[in-house]
């Protein structure tokens, strides 16, 4: 009889890893309580994977011999306690994937920068000619390339939710770029829940393998004393010997956050031997990532920078941090647990005007009512857009960077950040 495996949620990471385990000949089930959307439904069928969606049929994934769960389903669920309690292995789509590929694993974490240092590292490898996958939060289902691709190595950007379903897996290259409170509501409001979860990079790490990390993150630093790590280490920050093999003002990635995130990819591909003249010209000729402090449009001397892709208040920080000029700041939406008092001293400096976008503005309203600033207060895109535009004077910015998810107005934060292009450049 072959091992049943059944796959809880079908989204881009699900779908993958259902793919994956039929090619490997387990008996698979894909089960997923949302709607399945057609692009994926159409993947299981041509692989002849059964599914269910709207629901989980318990005697249907309670019979399974392991389980890959979607980093989106937390631990809390009543169906993963009812796994937990009669003692069914529940994994992520990377451990499984990690089982069948010898690749190079370059993986990369943290409460920000994520998705910039990632990319900026698979842009380096693909200009040095290395046959590369990118995955993780980005790109393509790891599984999915594994079962279909052969990549040399893969440059996968890790949330703390995928971390915390790893067990075998091991990172070759592990970046830790920050530590700062995020998603608290689903680690128990403890941060070092969190902590805990993001240091699991270092899972596995043996002499062999390289941890970069920011030494001057005090949450880092604190932690750096107290663990014993396997790999060998290599920290970075502004106090360190600087790697960057470019000027800070060359560098296609402007703002201090990005003087970092561009040392992490320098370190990363020195450690993989990557000629200098590759690295320096990929750090000048980057393009930077959508919803990502991206520049939309200017409209009657006003610009505006779609940094939708700020769900935390320290995505908010570094983006308020590289603001030049004075700022009408759109924020708000799906609150997890957020602490705004991070962000006070920079609104106070660099804000006039603050739009609140939201379904539930009351904890934002309370927080900065006492400013001074002018607030207007909304509760969907049309009107905070219309309020920012009235709201600015020549020479100044607009910036959306909400601090919070999207789900309470949007579909995801992508969609948060086109609907605002769509709307500025109507304006």
């Amino acid at each position: 009889m072959s091992k049943r495996i059944v796959v809880l949620g079908a989204g881009e990471s699900g779908s993958g890893a259902a793919i994956l385990a039929k090619e490997k000949g387990f008996e698979v089930f894909v089960s997923d309580c949302g709607t399945i959307t057609e692009p994926y439904r159409a993947l299981l069928d041509q692989n002849g994977v059964q599914w269910e969606n709207g629901q989980h049929t318990e005697e249907l994934v309670l019979n399974a011999d392991e389980i890959i769960k979607s980093p989106g389903i937390p631990l809390t669920a009543p169906l993963i306690q009812k796994l937990q309690a009669q003692g069914t292995p529940i994994i992520s789509e990377i451990e499984f994937a990690a089982r069948y590929t010898n690749a190079k694993m370059i993986c990369i974490t943290g409460s920000n920068g994520k998705t910039t240092t990632t990319s900026l590292i698979f842009y380096i490898l693909k200009q040095a000619g290395l046959n590369v996958g990118l995955a993780g939060n980005i790109g393509n289902s790891l599984a999915l390339q594994v079962a279909h691709e052969d990549h040399d190595y893969y440059v996968i950007e890790l949330s703390s939710f995928q971390l915390d379903n790893m067990y075998d897996f091991k990172a070759d290259i592990a970046i830790l770029l920050n530590i700062t409170p995020d998603h608290l509501d689903r680690y128990d409001y403890k941060f070092q829940n969190y902590i805990d979860a993001k240091f699991r990079i270092t899972r596995n790490q043996t002499s062999d393998d390289a941890f970069i990390y920011w030494a001057e993150d005090p949450v880092i630093d604190r932690e750096m004393k107290r663990l014993q790590l396997g790999a060998t280490l290599y920290p970075y920050g502004f106090s360190m010997p600087n790697p960057l093999p470019v000027g800070e003002d060359e560098l296609a990635l402007k703002g201090r956050h990005n003087v970092l995130n561009s040392m992490a990819a320098t370190i990363a591909a020195n450690v993989l031997k990557i000629k200098n003249e590759v690295i320096r010209e990929s750090l000048k000729t980057f393009q930077g990532v959508e919803h990502r402090l991206q520049y939309v449009a200017t409209v009657k001397g006003v610009r505006y920078i779609n940094d939708s892709k700020a769900t935390n208040v320290n995505s908010c920080w570094y983006a308020l941090e590289s603001m030049t000029t004075p700022t009408v700041l759109i924020l708000g939406g799906k609150d997890k647990g957020n602490d705004y008092s991070e962000i006070d001293e920079l609104v106070k400096q660099k804000c006039h005007t603050l739009v609140f976008m939201g379904l539930h503005n009351e904890k934002l309203r309370e927080h900065f009512g006492g400013f001074g600033l002018q607030i207007i207060d909304t509760d969907n895109l049309h009107d905070a857009i219309q309020g920012a535009y009235n709201a600015a004077r020549e020479g100044d910015t607009v910036l959306l960077s909400p601090c919070c998810a999207s789900f309470d107005l949007f579909k995801s934060y992508e969609d948060r950040g086109d609907q605002f292009m769509a709307a500025v450049r109507a304006l």
